[in-house]
């Protein structure tokens, strides 16, 4: 039987609480929580809590990648409930809004809109202070965009991507540049990190080996680093000096909530003044409801 996630998750601190009320859907359920999920599961999980935020008549940044995309469904699917109304969507990329328009979520941009109530979207990593690294699905300048215009802006990521300082992954922060002499641009990043240890490369599209083009028609360069790079501010404000620099992949300080699926629960991490607020959520009663 096909049920909704939010029935098994109660907080650790209030284990005796009644669960809320379950809300039955016939169509694509999170799935159920287990020991043997995957890590889509985890992020089907986590875009389904989000939504939760999600109100009628509120304007929204739809993100961008494999787990804004479960975000996407969900606000259809509650859509086509009855169960919102009056959701107007401002989507980060051309996927997102070829999937939003399948889907029939009204779309508009930010020229009408310049004011956005939330936005959801998934991120490479997360570090302790909810700074973020995105773009490796090529879509960082639009997300950065809507997502700096939010009123809040809600993170959804499975447990893989947390990690103890930007970069600490070892895997890309990219960077959007202009075509026009991408290979200086490329040096020039990499000598501003030297000290970080930073290698850097042109991203390649699947299409023998060309030029990944961004939806804005630009290039995007990868940066590896072995190192922390330190003040994130500072690194920021380096990149973006440099002429032929359109924007990098760190979003800092923007995020105002963080949702962590893992195989043991979910945990949310939301800034509330200068303080960060944790709440852990544990996947109860499994054998009830499913």
């Amino acid at each position: 039987m096909a049920v909704a996630y939010p029935r098994v998750l109660v907080p650790k601190t209030h284990a005796t609480v009644e669960p809320p009320t379950l809300m039955v859907s016939s169509t694509a359920p999170p799935p159920r929580p287990s020991p043997t999920l995957t890590q889509d599961d985890l992020k089907k999980i986590a875009a389904y809590k989000s939504v939760e935020h999600v109100k009628s008549g509120m304007v929204l940044g739809l993100g961008t990648g494999s787990t804004a995309k479960h975000a996407v469904d969900r606000i259809a699917q509650l859509l086509q409930q009855g169960k919102l109304k009056d959701i107007v969507g401002i989507p980060t990329s051309t996927i997102t809004h070829e999937q939003a328009v399948r889907l029939g979520i009204p779309l508009s941009d930010l020229d009408s809109h310049p004011v956005v109530d939330l936005a959801i979207d998934g991120a490479d990593e997360v570090d302790p202070g909810l700074n973020l690294v995105k773009g490796r699905g090529g879509s960082l300048l639009r997300e950065k965009m809507v997502e700096s215009a939010c009123k809040k802006f809600i993170v959804i990521v499975d447990e893989s991507k947390l990690v103890k300082y930007v970069g600490g992954s070892r895997l890309a922060m990219p960077v959007e540049v202009i075509p026009f002499c991408w290979n200086h641009s490329l040096k020039r990043l990499v000598d501003l990190f030297a000290y970080a240890g930073c290698v850097g490369e042109l991203r390649k599209s699947g299409d023998g080996g060309k030029a990944y083009v961004t939806d804005n028609g630009n290039y995007i360069i990868d940066l590896y680093f072995e190192r922390d790079i330190g003040d994130l501010n500072k690194a920021s404000d380096a990149i973006l000096r440099l002429p032929g620099i359109v924007e990098h992949g760190m979003f800092i300080g923007l995020a105002t909530s963080v949702i962590v699926a893992g195989v043991d629960g979910i945990t949310v991490k939301t800034k509330v003044g200068n303080e960060l607020k944790v709440e852990s959520l544990c996947y109860n009663d499994l054998r009830n409801g499913f």
